[in-house]
């Protein structure tokens, strides 16, 4: 039985290697980059931390100095807040009155502890390596860097109180640019209302969780809007019909058939997305060197972050005590409830005081 199979023409060919070459499948490297870079940084930061040396019980201290602080210190299974706090953690104090700047980026590369690693580098590797085989790794980089800064930015003029560290702003940056990239590509997608109403009670639900205490959620909403508004600028498509026709005129030889790489709402959304980008960053570094506290102009903001229950209470603790040293006993009062602890301590450090002063305020 004879079969008549007709070759594809040259002027079908080329645009059959203009499209894969506009929507071709990039191979992910960076986001598991990102994720193992994560890991090294907490790794080390338990090196640093040493709990065995410098604090006074540990959790898991058969790992030795890579054993957890007190579940009553650090429920997370990490290291403790003045680890965080050497290796980079976000501090407004120190970036605005101190100039370390550096601590906006370094932040995000921190993590409060094993729980808290893990559910971030999952989410990041389940979102990132889709947007990285569509985008490629230099957009979806920007995206991540980028939004893990305009999240630290945002976190640092409301969050005047406590340390912050996570990559979950960069997290919620590609959730965000994942949403904007949906939206300027509406018309090239299948069953887009359905996954449109899956994206944002995704967002929604993740954003919820934000209201409980101990989570930064000026850091996700500052990385979400982040990413949302590079999505606009970083991961437009060009129509497929000025794909083909682009490709097919120098054959057929048919301007007139020339369509413009972008409809008119991608374009505006564009403009707009980069002038709003612009005027944020700009408008918030300011804000954040000139020592402003963004919660004197928003007296509702603060339940954004945390909404006060009877279960819990959203006013950071305060950790200040008064301590004596008496050879080797260390009497450590808390300024706050005035309960005291005496312990015997041959070598006493500054984490170990600290530590002690937690357990006293507790």
């Amino acid at each position: 039985m004879d079969m008549n199979i007709s070759l594809p023409s040259k002027a079908e060919a080329i645009v059959e290697y203009k499209e894969m070459k506009h929507f071709k499948k990039w191979i992910p490297w960076l986001i598991p980059f990102f994720v193992i870079a994560n890991v090294v940084v907490f790794i080390i930061t338990m090196y640093v931390n040493d709990c065995p040396h410098n604090s006074i019980s540990c959790i898991a201290r058969f790992l030795g100095r890579f054993s957890f602080q007190p579940f009553n210190e650090n429920p997370l299974l990490g290291p403790s807040y003045l680890t965080l706090m050497s290796m980079g953690a976000l501090d407004v104090e120190k970036v605005v009155n101190k100039h370390q700047g550096w601590r906006i980026i370094t932040c995000m590369w921190l993590h409060g502890g094993v729980f808290h690693l893990l559910a971030n580098m999952l989410s990041i590797l389940v979102v990132g390596i889709r947007l990285e085989q569509d985008f490629g790794f230099v957009l979806i980089g920007l995206l991540f860097v980028i939004s893990g800064f305009g999240g630290s930015l945002l976190s640092s003029l409301f969050i005047q109180q406590s340390i912050s560290v996570g990559a979950s702003s960069a997290l919620f940056g590609l959730l965000g640019g994942m949403l904007s990239e949906l939206i300027t590509n509406w018309s090239i997608y299948d069953k887009r209302l359905g996954t449109l109403l899956t994206l944002v009670s995704i967002i929604t639900i993740n954003l919820a969780v934000g209201i409980f205490p101990h989570v930064d959620n000026f850091a996700h909403i500052g990385g979400f809007l982040s990413g949302f508004l590079l999505g606009f600028v970083f991961l437009i498509r060009p129509q497929f019909g000025w794909i083909k026709q682009r490709y097919a005129t120098s054959t057929y030889n048919s301007p007139a058939l020339v369509k413009s790489k972008f409809k008119i709402y991608q374009c505006i959304s564009w403009l707009l997305a980069l002038i709003l980008l612009i005027a944020g960053f700009s408008v918030g570094l300011i804000a954040l060197l000139s020592g402003v506290d963004a919660n004197d102009h928003c007296s509702w903001c603060h339940y954004l972050t945390c909404v006060p229950t009877s279960r819990w209470s959203c006013n950071p603790k305060n950790l200040t005590c008064l301590t004596k040293l008496i050879g080797n006993e260390v009497n450590v009062t808390c300024s706050s409830n005035g309960k005291s602890i005496l312990y015997y301590m041959q070598y006493p450090t500054n984490s170990k005081i600290h530590e002690l002063c937690f357990q006293t305020c507790s």
